[in-house]
């Protein structure tokens, strides 16, 4: 049985108004969406202003796939602020460094590499456009993957384990499940980068903007909210297995409300024998129930 974990806030309760619906409301219909589906979905959803939150099976461990390139990025960014790292700063990138076999728009316009791009022009690809061999040349220039997990957890997030790189994550389909991380961990990350302000101010606003420029994952977070609606995200996905099964379909974010107010989102699709639609359905689906239940239309 699915199992809701509820938590309201003292504060909530001095910032919601009497006329909102409780958010038992928004369980009842996440429930409604998922009970159906051949599916585990991990869910954690929190308003930034309000308080207002909702976990559904935060005990699971979910493998992030490209999510955890939100986390890479803050690493970098962390590098940048402190001075050893600059947006500007030239990287030479080889052939050798650009796999042909992966998802790389980065190899896609240099095949042959012997290229040089900066450190932003790195972070973009990666986060933007969600480069595995822009993201694992970011690895590299940091001190490898121990280094990013070590730096998250500093940040007071620990239900999160960073591991293997993309290369690796492609070598064994196992392998992916090292780099896994709670939905409430994911929540937790992006309320700290958008709340108290981990990164330089300068350094935040590049990081929104490269989030909401993602071109990935259109049909998820972003897939039935209001046209225009302003998403932060950054998605996962790992493909199906020889049995059809989808380790990971993910999406995590921060949505602006019509008010300016915000919501976090991060919901993690694992061991699915659901297709792909289906699946991107499930996340649409729950982030537009959460958008009515903060803008006070849950009914």
């Amino acid at each position: 049985m699915i199992r809701f974990i509820l938590f309201i806030l003292v504060c909530s309760f001095i910032l919601v108004s009497p006329a909102w619906p409780q958010i038992d409301s928004l369980a009842r219909r996440i429930e409604s969406i998922i009970s159906s589906k051949n599916a585990q979905v991990g869910i954690a959803i929190q308003g930034i202003e309000r308080g207002d939150q909702l976990t559904v099976d935060n005990d699971s461990h979910y493998p992030m796939q490209s999510v955890y390139k939100f986390h890479l990025a803050l690493a970098v960014l962390h590098l940048v602020d402190s001075g050893a790292l600059s947006l500007d700063q030239k990287i030479l990138i080889g052939k050798k460094d650009l796999r042909l076999n992966t998802w790389s728009p980065i190899a896609k316009k240099y095949p042959k590499g012997n290229i040089i791009l900066t450190i932003g022009e790195l972070l973009s690809y990666t986060v933007s456009m969600s480069d595995n061999n822009g993201c694992d040349i970011l690895f590299r220039l940091v001190g490898g993957t121990e280094r990013v997990n070590e730096y998250i957890h500093s940040l007071g997030v620990t239900d999160v384990s960073i591991n293997a790189t993309e290369n690796e994550m492609e070598k064994s389909w196992d392998v992916q499940f090292t780099n896994w991380t709670t939905p409430r961990a994911a929540v937790q990350l992006l309320e700290k980068y958008h709340r108290e302000k981990i990164l330089s101010v300068k350094n935040t606003e590049f990081l929104w903007k490269l989030m909401t420029e993602a071109s990935t994952g259109p049909k998820r977070i972003k897939g039935n909210l209001p046209p225009g609606t302003v998403v932060a995200h950054k998605t996962g996905s790992s493909g199906s297995d020889e049995h059809g099964v989808t380790a990971a379909l993910n999406d995590i974010g921060i949505v602006t409300l019509p008010d300016g107010n915000h919501f976090v989102i991060s919901v993690f699709v694992t061991n699915s024998k659901e297709d792909e639609e289906t699946n991107e359905k499930i996340v649409a689906y729950i982030a537009r129930a959460a958008w009515d239940y903060f803008s006070g239309n849950l009914k």
